[in-house]
């Protein structure tokens, strides 16, 4: 481990001793905060009884058609953007002000559109990515070296070759980027959404948690899905690593 890790978990173990002291001392109230200790059991507890699989598969399967959908479309746009300048000098203005925009007020039209489902759900989780993964692709492959691109012509690469010897590794910071991007505004979207209208998914159990006064249970299930976010991001870090390794580290 690094000395920045090391010096990381420490912290982290000093702010989760800190936290059990104040609770266990009664410096907050009970209502507000439970100690670690009984976070963790609580999570285990959720994990054993099978209570957070049913939340836990709707929430994450929502949010993963969320991220595919905004993957496929969003490198599509960067793609487009890319290869018509016209359409990118146009469309300019909007992509720049898009997050400044209340995503949520499409709700109800996502409801009339898509019924009383997932589908709205996911519509949000879309409409957050998408935007974040094309001007990612359009980064990345605006980036290419122009000499790579004439070595690979007098190379007589195929264009396919071109693509994925060249262009993709070229391209790949930019793209995973935009693959991290498209995890975070994904899960925000779906996460959110569940709060505002949804009857399932774990952001609903944790919203029912807190108006029920289960205060543990509610820290149980969020350490949950923080550990399942946080994982699935340390997942894409390695793959991301192993590529600049395989480039030379660059």
């Amino acid at each position: 481990m690094s000395q920045a890790g090391r010096i990381r978990l420490v912290f982290l173990m000093g702010l989760v001793g800190f936290l059990e002291l104040i609770c266990r001392m009664g410096w907050v109230s009970s209502i507000s905060l439970a100690p670690p200790t009984q976070i963790l059991v609580s999570a285990y507890k959720l994990i054993l009884s099978g209570e957070i699989r049913y939340h836990a598969f709707l929430t994450f399967s929502t949010v993963a058609g969320a991220i595919l959908s905004a993957l496929i479309v969003g490198f599509l746009m960067g793609l487009a953007l890319h290869k018509w300048p016209l359409v990118r000098r146009f469309l300019d203005p909007f992509l720049a002000g898009y997050y400044s925009l209340p995503t949520f007020v499409f709700y109800p039209f996502f409801i009339v559109m898509f019924g009383l489902n997932r589908l709205p759900l996911m519509a949000i989780g879309f409409i957050f990515a998408v935007v974040a993964v094309a001007l990612n692709t359009l980064s990345g492959l605006q980036r290419v070296p122009r000499v790579w691109l004439r070595t690979a012509q007098m190379m007589r690469m195929s264009r396919i070759d071109t693509i994925r010897k060249v262009i993709m590794p070229a391209a790949a910071p930019y793209l995973f980027t935009g693959l991290k991007l498209a995890i975070v505004y994904s899960f925000i979207g779906v996460i959110a959404g569940e709060f505002i209208l949804s009857g399932a998914g774990l952001r609903f159990q944790i919203a029912f948690s807190y108006n029920s006064f289960e205060t543990a249970k509610m820290y149980g299930y969020l350490a949950i899905l923080l550990t399942l976010v946080g994982g699935l991001n340390l997942y894409i870090y390695a793959r991301e690593k192993r590529i600049y390794e395989r480039r030379g580290g660059r």
